[in-house]
């Protein structure tokens, strides 16, 4: 699992490219699925849950399409991923 985080300029915009576009180019890199949250703090604040091995995430990273598929996103700054800090069963 992998958790990102970020700030939006516009919620609804950011919800239009990430179910469309962001996840064609998700399945590409092998992501199985995504959960996204927003902040009860900051509802410009965006937390995201993919279900993704490390190595095909930083593969999409590295995807020359993602530059222009996070500007259509409305990111106000680039995605943070919160490091792992434990693991329960449960």
């Amino acid at each position: 699992m992998i958790v990102t985080i970020t700030k939006v300029a516009d919620f609804d915009q950011f919800l239009k490219t990430f179910s469309t576009k962001g996840v064609e180019k998700r399945k590409e890199h092998g992501c199985k699925g995504s959960h996204v949250f927003r902040d009860p703090d900051d509802p410009n604040r965006v937390w995201v849950f993919f279900d993704w091995k490390i190595e095909d995430y930083e593969g999409f990273l590295s995807d020359p399409e993602i530059p222009a598929i996070a500007q259509e996103l409305a990111l106000r700054e680039p995605p943070v991923k919160a490091d792992p800090v434990a693991q329960y069963d449960s």
